[in-house]
Formats: C-alpha cells, sequence, structure tokens
C-alpha cells in the first residue's frame, strides 16, 4: 500500500489498522488537507444510525494526537470542547490526527478486534470533520502485521477505489454520511452468491465451525430478496442498489441486525445456519431467514424513505420521531410476509408467526399505557434502555406496529373489495419517499393514504389513527380477518395458565431463581414480589429452575398459596391467589378447513 497515489485520494482521508489484536485495539489516521483556518473541530458520533440509544463512541477513545504535516515531529494541541468534540488550532496546511480506539463490542453497532476476526462500523472509529462532512472522502484499510491475520479478507459495501486481492487497500465514500453507512468485516469467511433481478448479492459468514450449506442459503435469500424488489417495483423489477452484502457473525448466543444502504449487519447463534453434515433446528433457521428478510427490507424503508426528522442525522443527539411504528413495526409485518409469499414458509406456519406476535402483546400490560407513537418517540429512553418496570410501561412499536400493518392491510382489502392492499400504500410511499428521497413529515402517511385509496377511506383512517396509533387500545384483528382464517381463544395447559396467573420472569442466578420482572395485576405483584428477589420456596416446597414447572403444576387457582423469598438477604414471607382474571385473552390462527 505504499506505493498508493496520495494525489488520487480526497482531501479528507481515514487510514485503519489493527494496532494490538490481542488488547483489542484500532488505529485510526485521519488526514485533513483543508482544516477550517479558524480552528477546525472534530467529533465523534455518539450514536448508530437505526440503533437509538446515545453510546457515546468516544469514550472508547484511548489516545488522540494531532500533527501538522509540515511539521510532524511536533503535536498540535488539541482543546477539548465536550466529551465527543475536539479543536485543533489556528493551523495552516494539511493535518493529521491519530486516535487508538478500544474495540471490543461483539454487536453489530460498534467496532470489534481479536485474534479471529475483525469488524468496523465508522461511525465508532472516524471522527467528522465539522463542516466539512459534505466532502468526499476516502477509506484506506491496512492488513494487520499479526501471523494470525494474513489470511485475513475484507468484505464491505463500500465502493473500492485501488484493492489487492485481500481487499485491502483505499475505499471511497461520496461524502461522511456515505462512510458511516458501510460496516467493514475482516477476516475469513464462507461465501454466498446469488443473483435476484440481475442483482449480485453475497453473504459473508464468519464463525461457523462446519462447512456451511451455501447452495440452500443462496436458494432461500434468492427467493426472498427477489421478492422483496419485486414488491417495491413489480414493473421495473429494479432495486435501488448495484450490489448487496449480508454481512453474518455466527456467535454460541446472540441476536440482531442493523441496516445499511447496500449492505447489512446480522448476528446470529451457530445453530441458526444450515451446515452441511449438521443438524438442523428448521424453526431457528426460519427465525434467521426472518431476520435476513427484515433487514433486507430497511434497505427501502428507512435506508432511502425516511421520516423528515432524520435528515439529516444529528449524531451528537436524539432524532426523535412519532413514526418509528411505521419504520420498524411494517418492516417486522412484511419480514415474515415475505418468506410466506416467497415460499420460505407455507400459510400454517405464518399464521403461527402471527399469532405469536399478536399473544405476546396482550400478554404486555404496557400496551394499555403507552400508544404506538410515543413508543417510537420514547425510543431513546423507554425501549432501549429497558428496566425491570418496561413491560407494563412500554408496548413495542416492533410487535404491535406488525400487528398495526397486518390492521391496515386488513382493513384496506375490506375496503377495496380485496382491489388494493397494503402494498399499494408502500409503493407509493416508495414513489413520493423514496426514489426522491424526500423526508415524510411526521403526519406524511395521511396524504398517501388518501392518494392510494380516496377521500372515502378519510374516516376509517383517521379513527384508526386516533384509536390505534395515538390511542392505546387493542387492535382487534379477530374482527378483520377474513373466514379463510380461523380465530379461536387459544387453548392452554394448567402450567401455562398458572404462569399467566402468576405473572413473574425469571432468571437462572447460581441456582437461584432471580425474580426479573413483576406483571401489572398478576399473582406475584399481589403478593408484594418485586425484581431482584430470589424465589426460595412456594407452599413449602423448595424452588430451583428445574423444578419450577413442577412445583407450579401442583398449585389450584382460586387457593391461596404461600411463597418464601429472599431480598436484600433477608427472608421474607406473602400470600397470594391464582385467579382466572388474571389470565389474558390469546388466540391462535389456523387456515379455515
Amino acid at each position: 500500500m505504499n506505493n498508493l497515489n496520495t494525489s488520487d485520494l480526497p482531501a479528507i482521508q481515514y487510514t485503519i489498522w489493527s494496532a494490538d489484536l490481542h488488547g483489542h485495539r484500532f488505529h485510526v489516521k485521519l488526514r485533513i488537507e483543508n482544516p477550517l483556518p479558524s480552528g477546525q473541530i472534530l467529533q465523534m458520533p455518539a450514536w448508530i444510525p437505526g440503533s437509538y440509544l446515545i453510546r457515546d463512541f468516544s469514550k472508547q477513545i484511548e489516545t488522540i494526537e494531532a500533527f501538522a504535516l509540515e511539521n510532524p515531529n511536533e503535536a498540535l494541541s488539541l482543546e477539548r470542547i465536550d466529551n465527543d468534540q475536539w479543536r485543533l488550532p489556528k493551523v495552516a496546511g494539511p493535518v493529521e490526527i491519530l486516535t487508538t480506539v478500544y474495540a471490543f463490542d461483539s454487536s453489530v453497532r460498534a467496532a470489534y478486534l481479536d485474534t479471529e476476526r475483525a469488524f468496523i462500523n465508522p461511525s465508532s472509529l472516524c471522527l467528522a470533520v465539522k463542516g466539512q462532512e459534505s466532502f468526499p472522502c476516502a477509506l484506506i484499510l491496512i492488513p494487520s502485521k499479526e501471523a494470525s491475520a494474513s489470511h485475513w479478507t475484507v468484505q464491505t459495501g463500500l465502493r473500492p477505489a485501488k484493492v489487492d486481492s485481500q481487499g485491502y487497500g483505499f475505499y471511497l465514500a461520496k461524502n461522511y454520511d456515505d462512510l458511516l453507512d458501510h460496516p467493514i468485516a475482516m477476516g475469513e469467511f464462507q461465501m454466498a452468491h446469488w443473483k435476484s433481478n440481475g442483482v449480485s448479492h453475497s453473504m459473508a459468514i464468519q464463525g461457523c465451525i462446519h462447512e456451511v450449506d451455501l447452495e440452500r442459503l443462496a436458494i432461500d435469500l434468492q427467493a426472498i430478496c427477489t421478492c422483496t424488489i419485486n414488491l417495491f417495483e413489480p414493473k421495473a423489477k429494479v432495486a435501488p442498489f448495484q450490489n448487496y452484502l449480508f454481512l453474518v457473525n455466527a456467535v454460541l448466543a446472540g441476536y440482531g441486525g442493523l441496516e445499511h444502504r447496500n449492505s447489512t449487519a446480522l448476528l446470529c447463534r451457530r445453530d441458526q445456519i444450515p451446515q452441511i453434515n449438521t443438524p438442523l433446528d428448521e424453526t431457528a433457521y426460519r427465525e434467521f431467514l426472518g431476520l435476513c428478510s427484515h433487514e433486507y427490507f430497511h434497505a427501502w424503508l428507512v435506508k432511502r424513505i425516511q421520516p423528515k426528522a432524520f435528515q439529516p442525522y444529528q449524531l451528537d443527539r436524539r432524532n426523535h420521531t412519532h413514526l418509528l411504528w411505521l419504520f420498524e413495526g411494517f418492516t417486522s409485518y412484511y419480514d415474515d410476509l415475505q418468506l410466506l409469499r416467497s415460499k420460505r414458509i407455507d400459510l400454517k406456519t405464518y399464521l403461527k408467526l402471527v399469532a405469536n406476535n399478536w399473544n405476546g402483546i396482550l400478554r404486555g400490560p404496557g400496551r394499555l399505557k403507552q400508544s404506538l407513537a410515543d413508543s417510537s418517540f420514547d425510543a431513546w429512553t423507554k425501549y432501549y434502555q429497558a428496566d425491570e418496570n418496561t413491560p407494563n410501561a412500554v408496548v413495542s412499536y416492533y410487535g404491535k406496529g406488525a400487528l398495526l400493518a397486518l390492521g391496515l392491510d386488513l382493513k384496506i382489502r375490506a375496503f377495496t373489495k380485496n382491489h388494493q392492499s397494503l402494498d399499494d400504500v408502500m409503493r407509493t410511499i416508495w414513489q413520493r419517499h423514496g426514489v426522491t428521497l424526500e423526508g415524510i413529515d411526521e403526519d406524511g402517511l395521511d396524504a398517501i393514504i388518501l392518494e392510494v385509496l380516496g377521500g372515502e377511506f378519510t374516516k376509517t383512517w383517521n379513527e384508526f389513527k386516533s384509536r390505534y396509533i395515538f390511542g392505546v387500545e387493542d387492535i382487534p384483528i379477530q374482527k378483520w380477518l377474513p373466514d379463510s382464517i380461523a380465530v379461536k381463544p387459544k387453548s392452554q395447559s394448567k402450567l401455562e395458565k398458572i404462569k399467566l396467573q402468576l405473572g413473574l420472569r425469571h432468571s437462572d442466578t447460581n441456582g437461584w431463581l432471580k425474580v426479573t420482572h413483576v406483571l401489572d395485576g398478576g399473582a406475584a405483584q399481589l403478593a408484594g414480589l418485586a425484581a431482584g428477589d430470589l424465589l426460595a420456596s412456594i407452599n413449602g416446597e423448595r424452588i430451583t429452575h428445574a423444578r419450577w414447572d413442577k412445583v407450579l403444576s401442583s398449585l389450584i387457582s382460586e387457593q391461596v398459596i404461600q411463597i418464601c423469598f429472599y431480598r436484600d438477604d433477608l427472608e421474607h414471607e406473602c400470600m397470594t391467589v391464582l385467579e382466572d382474571e388474571q389470565i389474558p385473552t390469546q388466540y391462535t390462527l389456523t387456515p379455515a378447513e
């Protein structure tokens, strides 16, 4: 890489190399050809788009130094403005800023480095050059000198300009926002490739012990991706990107994803990936395909169709919108629907997934207190900073948002006698706000709905919004489903009923059952139990994780039960009653016979 012609590079250049695999440290060199003469300000993002929580990435910066290239042996003084901003002194000519950044976050949201792999979200490594964020920039990746990393290759959706056979070299970004939207993985990969409507797609997988069934993955993902492209562009059948990359890190335990313009970073369990000559849990694999479907859908809804509140992203503060129920909830509706449409699952399986989500919402007391609009707005402090009271105070804009999308789809189909559906709304949103990149106002969906369905739908839509988006009413899916879908109360075993009546969630902690959540109105709350309590016995019988189901199965509804527990190492006893009114309504959905 020493032969690179730096004159070909933009005026802002980031060079990243693995400084210490064992200590999990990257070095990042930022070169600024034309710093602002008044004193250039540098800033580290506080959060990463798609994950609505202030993460303060600057806390991982261990050292930071600046040098004027005219005198590289003498460090420039850096003025600390606040926890994530620095100001250079007045200086003429190019400068370089060298940072050492600790990277040991195994999620999809930050950066990670060890002897097995490297993962980079530039938002957690690359300082912004304030006032010059709109300028083109380059990212130069330098290979590690460690022998354990000698066979590593680079996988990223960032545009290569001059790279070697392993992918090291320099890449170009249109601006700082473009740079941040391209995660980078380095290591050894198993690769799957396919084309959907002529567009090249790849999946790069790390962490699997056995040989991955790449053929099965390619077949399934090709069907899902093609289905999604066709949803938004049924005539042209074109994608809004030239290629797409799934970056997958398979681990013992973990799950999640983060969307980007032409790629996604995914975290999953190893047993969710199909591997040659290895038993596969089909349910777990279906969950992984649903994750892929969800993040891929975001390439349209979130990465191009955006709330106006996100244009541009303000990465030093919370960016509030009431619309996450649309962006995350509707995506959650379509992720499983696309599995059905692409024939990856059958109708019976799909309806079970819908019912599971619906029942989960009905079990949460928070749904009666927080609206979807407020859930979206408060995501930064309530949803992403969950605590022991979250189920009692919060409703998920993912889960209830998906149910809302289903409800709206059913209302549209009934209103138009199945001539139109939510698909038509999504396509219109895409044309008005995705193709144009014009952000949606907080009430911008109103115009789209009425454009697609006409003024006659106004009363229905206003009532729908008032009750289920800005209100806290349960969405009555059971009233809107067609006769082809059978809706029945869910039959539950005695044990299932007792658990619902108890209204308690727990974890196994050093052999004790530790209470993590106590739900409003349940027998556990009426007894006075609280998060952090250690359960000792029920009706004199010792409780352990292994004996939990057995002890609960011995209980009888409407009879008093006695619970012994420890709080702050002090023994307590309480009494409560399991009552039928404590059981929330639950449903099953099946194809009608």
